[in-house]
C-alpha cells in the first residue's frame, strides 16, 4: 500500500474514533459515574490520580519532602483538587480515610480535597522513574486496599503509574477509579471525574 494511502486511512480512522468513539464513551461514562458514586456511598475505594501538575515525571534533582525539587500542582490543579472534595460532599460520600503518596502534588491534591484527613503512605509513592520496586510496592498497595473495611470510603491519591499497575487503567489528572473488593481481587466499578 502506498504511504500516502496508508497515512490517509490512519487519519480517517483517527477521525472516526474522535468523532464517534467519544460519544460512545461519554454515554457509558454517565452510567459508570452513577455506579461509581453509589459504590463510594457504600464504602468502596477510589484511586485518584493527583490533580493537574504540568510536565512528566520529576526533575533530576528531585528530593522527597522538598517541594521545590518536584513537579507540583498549578493553579488549575489546585482548583481541580478543590472540586474533587466539593463533588464528594455534593454526592454525599462519607470519607472514612484519605491516604496519599509522599509526593507534594499528591499530598496537596488530597489536602485541598479533604483537609485535615490525609495520611501519607510510601506504598502509593510513584515508581515512574524507578520501576525496580514496582511489583513489590504494587503488592503492598493492593494488600492495603484489600484490607479496607470502612466505615466510609477509602480515598487514595497517587500517580498514574501506580493506578495503572493496580487496575490496568490509565486515568487523567484528577480522575478517580472506583474499586470494590471481590474476594481476593479488586474489581473496577467505574470512573469519577472532577
Amino acid at each position: 500500500m502506498p504511504p500516502a494511502l496508508k497515512a490517509r486511512r490512519t487519519v480517517c480512522g483517527l477521525f472516526f474514533v474522535a468523532a464517534f468513539g467519544s460519544s460512545l464513551s461519554a454515554s457509558g461514562a454517565d452510567h459508570n459515574d452513577a455506579r461509581a458514586w453509589s459504590a463510594l456511598r457504600d464504602g468502596a475505594i477510589v484511586l485518584v490520580r493527583h490533580a493537574n501538575a504540568p510536565g512528566v515525571g520529576d526533575p533530576p534533582a528531585f528530593r522527597l519532602g522538598d517541594c521545590s525539587t518536584q513537579r507540583n500542582l498549578d493553579e488549575a490543579g489546585r482548583m481541580q483538587a478543590q472540586r474533587i472534595g466539593a463533588t464528594f460532599a455534593q454526592e454525599k460520600v462519607r470519607v472514612g480515610k484519605v491516604m496519599a503518596s509522599q509526593w507534594c502534588r499528591t499530598l496537596e491534591t488530597a489536602e485541598l480535597a479533604f483537609p485535615g484527613k490525609v495520611v501519607a503512605h510510601p506504598a502509593f509513592n510513584s515508581f515512574f522513574q524507578d520501576n525496580t520496586r514496582a511489583v513489590q510496592q504494587t503488592d503492598t498497595a493492593r494488600a492495603l486496599l484489600l484490607d479496607w473495611s470502612g466505615p466510609g470510603a477509602l480515598v487514595v491519591v497517587t500517580h498514574q503509574v501506580n493506578i495503572t499497575a493496580l487496575t490496568g487503567i490509565v486515568p487523567a489528572s484528577g480522575e478517580g477509579i472506583v474499586l470494590r473488593r471481590a474476594g481476593p481481587l479488586l474489581q473496577s466499578v467505574g470512573r469519577i471525574r472532577p
